[in-house]
């Protein structure tokens, strides 16, 4: 008997980035990506606003529901963004 497939996990992440700007992803592994980005190998946008810390992540069922929400924060306002970063 095989076992059922994984499946796949996908989350959208909000970044703040040094400069009190905020930075928009979508990724599978959170913690590697976090490395990833504070290492300068991640993003272009990141890279010269370095150190970042992880402010918002939302778990999805698959990629592209990731990738719409990453569409719809990335249009939100930065008072929109801060809201997602404050705990319910």
């Amino acid at each position: 008997m095989r076992d059922a497939p994984v499946p796949a996990r996908w989350f959208c992440y909000l970044l703040e980035c040094a400069d009190g700007t905020y930075y928009t992803g979508i990724t599978n592994d959170v913690e590697k990506r976090l490395r990833l980005h504070n290492r300068g190998m991640a993003s272009r946008y990141t890279r010269g606003r370095l150190p970042v810390k992880m402010v918002h992540a939302e778990h999805h069922a698959d990629r592209s529901s990731a990738a719409k929400r990453e569409r719809e924060i990335r249009k939100m306002s930065r008072a929109a963004k801060q809201a997602l970063t404050v705990s319910p």
